[in-house]
């Protein structure tokens, strides 16, 4: 057993995140427990473990939140991997999904299938966000080939008592059918009606999760509806089998702050957000929570290691190809369509809240005025410069939304204006609670999910979190932001990768080190483009990115990577309006690159002269988030060198079995090299999280070098738990092709804060031996650095 503990209500050391599913169940995870403690772990991270809709490879597509899922084990498996979770020392977090159901089967979540069946009188009624005065549910499930649906409502058949179209059932209401009645008339005669599936985005009456027909919202706002939904979550705290929770898109919910006031007060552990905050921006200071779940850090530790001289070239390149470059621009129009056409029920059901002008009687107005209003809201709604706003805190965001749509927009003023008193006057009130939670769908669907694919000049900054404006993080906001985040929110959650992310670290990692060969890589793809182009810009320049990055990488996942990303992009096609000569040159460019010699060598020699590189930027990232402020979280399979794109590509097996053979090696003092293998990075992974789990570092101090590299290196100090004096210092190399064309670090050395005691290096052992009788310690980064681009030092 080991000798480390996690109370109950205490952030742990570190967490480690298992992705779930009917391939790898909660007996699995209790398997891997004791490689997790091995390697050091505080806490392992559970993806959602609730009963999720047939088939769910993820879980977020809960449909029952009263049970564990039983393909996953179901609770005597959750219960069991608890225990031998806590008898080993480590916590254990799980990820819970408040603001959305899945009903894409109704049959198979009985609180959606009595709301068809019974409407407004159902019991469940409350529990989702339905407009009932707007008529019967619209169920967006029909095939459309132009016709409207017309023609699938001839497919829909009564069968067992059940509406079914296809092989998808759907309640009858009592006394809605009798024997031999017309399968067309029977559903008439519903609380619902199946229509096209193009009527989602304007027409729909109940809100969702964006723009996902099939996950319909949760109104956890109501207390009732809270506790049937929370009820297993917390028998599990009750029992003292639950340590931490990690609460999926808060931003989604109507009162975000209620929310999580009333989850504390019934669970006393560690509860961190799914939250994006823009570069700046905090928390509301009333939410008792310990933070994020780390974006916020991803694009700062990240960004470290970018260099600012490369944005010149990878923005000519970008121009040159007619890739657009200028993100405000970019963002306005994305999530102008997002909240005009993928969110346009949602747009309409605010501007239906708009108080009639005078002489617009019964609201009816003149002609345009619906129109008007409902622009209106959509540039509000596109004009926040943070996903959204918490009135009454935290108002100056509002009034920026509202100064930059008018500044946008002044021919809708008077509009604008009317939300503006509106929501001012009744901050708690139907308007503003959906305004609020609206805009960061609008900003998600928009920037991340559509922005981001568009504008792709370093594809390295369009992340989760990320502002592709900001094209390197300098060594001194980086210190500023991890002092601010010790000071401010020590047990906030930090992550280099997630199940979220657009692609690994590792991938950014070396796409950073192209920042610092942007003239040769951007000839490259010039050359390459006119070999082999992608059939849109946009497409292109990601395209060769995502290859050089991700490299080696097989045909089949490199093209539906890109299929994925120019559906997205909606450039080219999209999800809704496929263009299928498109989508097959789209197919077909990996297997035309890949099977081009001449071609496939070149890429390799890019590859290949900026493959150092980016270990050293991953090895240095790693150690800058493992030992900076925060809980770092270990996304699995990212203690080796990690690929991977974004889901579902994220979300493959990992082989646990060769990772706990190298660390059987590690453990027996094997020093690996750096390599293709990867195990330097598990050597670090392993060395940071135990000595987190024994040090339990605080504060914050940064480090500067001296000499002619002092540039290359960034570094920081900690003090170790019950100290006074710092007793750890984390050593990374930054920019390591231009330190290297330099002559590298020659004389430069690293000053360490002066103390009793001699400093380690935890990954060699190597002593750095003061250079005083006075205890002054200067350490040689050619010496310290000379095996690893890394060091972590410890104080004896």
């Amino acid at each position: 057993m080991s000798t480390h503990s996690t109370p109950t209500a205490a952030a742990p050391t570190s967490t480690y995140r298992l992705q779930l599913s009917p391939g790898f169940t909660l007996e699995d995870a209790a398997d891997l427990l004791d490689h997790l403690d091995r390697l050091g772990v505080g806490a392992v991270y559970l993806s959602p473990i609730l009963t999720a809709a047939p088939g769910s490879g993820h879980g977020y597509d809960v449909v029952d939140p009263t049970r564990v899922a039983p393909v996953l084990g179901g609770d005597a498996a959750r219960a069991a991997l608890a225990a031998k979770a806590h008898e080993a020392g480590l916590g254990v977090v799980v990820d819970i999904v408040p603001n959305h159901m899945s009903v894409a089967r109704p049959d198979a979540n009985a609180w959606w299938w009595d709301l068809l069946e019974h409407g407004r009188e159902s019991a469940y009624a409350r529990c989702f966000d339905v407009d009932f005065d707007a008529g019967p549910l619209l169920v967006p499930v029909l095939a459309d080939d132009g016709d409207g649906g017309t023609a699938a409502l001839g497919d829909l058949t009564v069968v067992d008592g059940c509406l079914a179209y296809h092989d998808k059932l759907y309640p009858l209401a009592p006394g809605t059918h009798a024997a031999g009645d017309p399968a067309g008339q029977v559903h008439e005669r519903q609380h619902y009606r199946l229509v096209s599936w193009r009527r989602g985005d304007a027409e729909l009456t109940y809100r969702r999760f964006f723009d996902v027909d099939e996950l319909a919202a949760v109104r956890v706002e109501e207390p009732g509806v809270f506790d049937a939904t929370h009820a297993e979550i917390l028998r599990w705290a009750e029992l003292g089998q639950l340590d931490g929770l990690r609460v999926d898109h808060v931003d989604g919910l109507t009162d975000p702050g209620g929310y999580l006031r009333r989850l504390t007060e019934r669970f006393g552990g560690w509860v961190v957000v799914e939250k994006i905050l823009a570069p700046g921006e905090s928390l509301p200071q009333s939410w008792p929570v310990a933070g994020t779940t780390g974006y916020d850090a991803l694009r700062e530790v990240c960004g470290l290691f970018v260099d600012p001289s490369g944005e010149a070239g990878f923005t000519g390149l970008a121009r040159e190809q007619g890739v657009e470059v200028d993100v405000e621009a970019l963002d306005e129009r994305a999530r102008h369509h997002a909240a005009t056409d993928l969110l346009r029920a949602e747009v309409r059901r605010i501007a239906a809240l708009l108080p009639p002008r005078d002489g617009e009687a019964g609201g009816a107005g003149p002609d345009g005025a619906v129109p008007r209003r409902e622009e209106a809201v959509a540039v509000l709604l596109c004009s926040f410069d943070v996903y959204r706003s918490y009135l009454p805190e935290g108002e100056a965001d509002w009034g920026r939304a509202v100064d930059t749509a008018l500044g946008r927009r002044p021919d809708l003023a008077q509009d604008l204006q009317a939300l503006d008193r509106m929501v001012r006057q009744d901050p708690a009130g139907e308007a503003a609670r959906r305004i609020q939670q609206t805009s960061g769908m609008v900003v998600a669907m928009g920037t991340e999910n559509t922005a981001f694919y568009r504008g792709t000049r370093f594809a390295a900054l369009n992340e989760v979190g990320g502002d592709p404006s900001r094209f390197a993080v300098a060594p001194q906001e980086f210190h500023t932001r991890a002092a601010r985040r010790e000071a401010a929110s020590p047990r906030t959650m930090t992550a280099l990768s997630t199940h979220d992310t657009k692609r690994s670290e590792d991938v950014r990692a070396r796409l950073a080190a192209l920042s610092e060969r942007a003239e040769a890589f951007t000839g490259a793809v010039r050359r390459w483009t006119g070999w082999c182009p992608l059939p849109e810009p946009a497409l292109n320049l990601l395209g060769w990115q995502t290859l050089v990055g991700a490299w080696p990488i097989g045909e089949e996942r490199l093209a539906a990577y890109l299929l994925k990303a120019a559906r997205e992009a909606r450039l080219g096609t999209s999800w809704t309006d496929q263009d299928a000569d498109f989508e097959e040159r789209v197919r077909s460019w990996p297997g035309r690159v890949l099977g081009d010699r001449s071609l496939r060598e070149e890429v390799a020699s890019v590859v290949e002269s900026v493959r150092d590189a980016g270990w050293s930027n991953s090895l240095g990232q790693k150690a800058v988030q493992l030992m900076g402020p925060g809980v770092p979280d270990v996304y699995q399979g990212t203690e080796l060198w990690d690929l991977s794109l974004v889901d579902p590509d994220n979300r493959r097996p990992v082989d646990h079995g060769a990772r706990a053979d190298l660390l059987t090696r590690i453990e027996g003092g094997w020093l690996p090299p750096v390599d293709a293998t990867g195990a330097a990075k598990l050597h670090l992974v392993r060395t940071c999280l135990r000595l987190r789990r024994e040090l339990r570092p605080t504060g914050y101090l940064p480090l500067i070098a001296s000499g002619p590299a002092a540039p290359h290196a960034a570094a920081f100090a900690r003090v170790r738990e019950g100290a006074d004096q710092p007793g750890v210092v984390v050593v990374a190399t930054r920019l390591p092709l231009g330190l290297a064309g330099a002559g590298g670090w020659r004389d430069t050395v690293l000053p360490l804060p002066s103390g009793p005691g001699e400093w380690t290096d935890r990954l060699t052992g190597r002593v750095v031996a003061p250079v005083r009788t006075d205890g002054y310690t200067c350490a040689p980064l050619a010496d310290l650095l000379d095996r690893y681009p890394v060091a972590v030092l410890v104080r004896r």
